[in-house]
């Protein structure tokens, strides 16, 4: 499989970066300048409200509006944490580690968050979930910072492996070189992309984690609540930790400063996979080049067609998403009625996969595939979509059809849902849906005429129409044509243009220069 990352930079738009596999897209990130609540950022909030109702808290982190705590979002050791704000804010903890630090008890699963905070209280929080809709960010006081090979957990001594890890050689083998060099009071957990790696490797990507710990406590000293005091990576960044690899080819970006940011880090990472970081020089727009913004324009609109005349059609609401799986023009017989429709669920629940990471559904998916009455058949479905489904990086559940054919997936939403208008506004109709009456058409290309001749004095006039109004215009013994040089006195050169909508016209001058009226 080829991957290829294309990157996209423009002032207005920020940053939008598109996942390739094979040449076709299958996963779209935008980021937005000065995007201050991304996933993973670490701020000092301040509790707002205890909600013992909701068993959850709202908190003050510099949004418009209040962010959302609850209490199994907590994490086992906020005591902890909750002490050693306080001693690092009052000066009493010098410390950039944890060696020294004694350790709250777990709190109670089952507790109450009015015994673990208090209004007005001065927590560290990180970002879970971004500002969706009218909602404020979803937060989370159980601390992890996110490297390439390891995520390193404050408060803890576990050393945990990604499942994705299969071998027990293996991930014994990682977990005793990790116990040997993390630091005490701190768990690890070890990545997928560990597998294979030396000491040397993940020993200087623990020792970058501690070090933005140190950054953490340092400045957790003199900021102010509502402050962010760690960030996230970049979105580029973070994505080139979690997904890069060999099967990488290309990494194509638009911007100088994007670039040298780009090939450092990939550098820095990956030294062996810098080469493939290319500055786009082209002066076509770096999507348009690779075919990205055809494919954009192809998967987001509510119809999507599959390339057996199958198509999906893909509804959305505030929490739940429904997918329709048609066979359109596809005919069987009564004889293979059951394999045509196992063959078209087959289809739809590949781009199905696509269409979730894509537009990075999350929340409830309910999906209608065609009905099947073999057993087997709905089996071999439902295990084929859970293969489609293992490259999604987003955690999912994904149930067996249900006695109506229905197929549930629940997907972990962290951001806004990607959307993207397909639709263009009418140039004809300016999105109104309605166009100028025809039958009053010449009579506005002969008053701008008479203006353009008369009060601007232009000497050499070309005007551009559609070729159906060309047509009309040079018609006849007598044409229109012929009329208007009798009229005013000049010859008036027609042009058609073939991309004008029926009704369009302009003038250009000598120089080819249009003339604006």
């Amino acid at each position: 499989m080829v991957k290829e990352l294309i990157i996209d930079s423009a002032p207005e738009k920020g940053v939008t970066i598109a996942l390739l596999q094979d040449k076709q897209l299958v996963e779209l990130s935008k980021e937005q300048a000065n995007n201050n609540y991304a996933v993973g950022d670490i701020y000092l909030g301040r509790i707002k409200k205890i909600m013992p109702g909701l068993n959850a808290a709202f908190v003050d982190v510099g949004y418009s509006k209040d962010a959302f705590l609850h209490y199994l979002d907590l994490g086992p050791q906020v005591q902890s944490l909750i002490k050693l704000t306080k001693l690092v804010k009052n000066g009493s903890y010098k410390e950039k580690l944890l060696d020294s630090l004694k350790l709250e008890k777990d709190i109670n699963k089952a507790g109450k968050i009015s015994e673990v905070l208090t209004r007005n209280m001065l927590l560290p929080v990180q970002i879970a979930k971004e500002p969706i809709s009218t909602k404020g960010p979803r937060l989370s006081s159980d601390l992890s910072i996110a490297g390439r090979y390891v995520v390193l957990v404050p408060f803890s001594s576990a050393v945990s492996i990604s499942k994705r890890i299969k071998g027990n050689t293996e991930r014994n083998r990682l977990k005793k070189i990790v116990e040997s060099i993390k630091p005490a009071n701190f768990g690890v957990i070890i990545r997928t992309v560990s597998e294979g790696k030396g000491v040397a490797e993940l020993q200087k990507d623990l020792l970058d984690l501690i070090a933005k710990w140190e950054v953490l406590t340092s400045r957790l000293r003199m900021a102010e609540p509502t402050h962010k005091v760690l960030g996230e990576m970049d979105r580029t960044s973070t994505i080139l930790r979690d997904i890069l690899t060999d099967e990488f080819t290309h990494i194509y970006v638009n911007d100088p400063v994007i670039y040298e940011e780009t090939r450092s880090y990939v550098q820095e990472i990956s030294p062996d996979l810098e080469k493939i970081v290319k500055l786009y020089k082209h002066r076509e727009p770096i999507f348009e080049h690779f075919g990205v913004e055809r494919q954009i324009k192809a998967a987001f609109g509510k119809t999507v067609n599959l390339h057996g005349g199958a198509y999906l059609v893909i509804e959305h609401t505030e929490a739940l998403h429904v997918i329709d799986v048609n066979s359109g023009n596809r005919t069987a017989n009564k004889e293979n009625q059951e394999e045509n429709a196992l063959q078209v669920n087959m289809e739809a629940a590949k781009e199905i996969a696509r269409q979730l990471r894509l537009r990075d559904m999350g929340g409830i998916v309910v999906i209608d595939f065609i009905d099947m009455h073999k057993p087997a058949n709905r089996k071999e479905l439902h295990a084929y979509l859970k293969q489609c489904m293992a490259a999604d990086r987003a955690r999912h559940t994904i149930l067996p059809p249900s006695k109506f054919g229905l197929v549930q997936i629940t997907r972990q939403r962290v951001r806004p849902e990607m959307s993207i208008v397909t639709n263009e506004k009418c140039p004809a109709c300016d999105g109104t849906g309605e166009i100028r009456s025809s039958i009053v058409l010449m009579d506005d290309i002969e008053n701008n005429l008479s203006f353009i001749l008369h009060e601007q004095n232009e000497k050499d006039i070309t005007l551009c129409v559609h070729p159906y109004i060309y047509a009309y215009i040079k018609s006849g013994l007598i044409s229109r044509r012929m009329k208007w040089y009798f009229k005013f006195g000049r010859w008036i050169k027609v042009k058609p243009i073939s991309s004008y909508y029926l009704t369009e016209f302009h003038f250009f001058n000598a120089k080819d220069v249009e003339i604006k009226l």
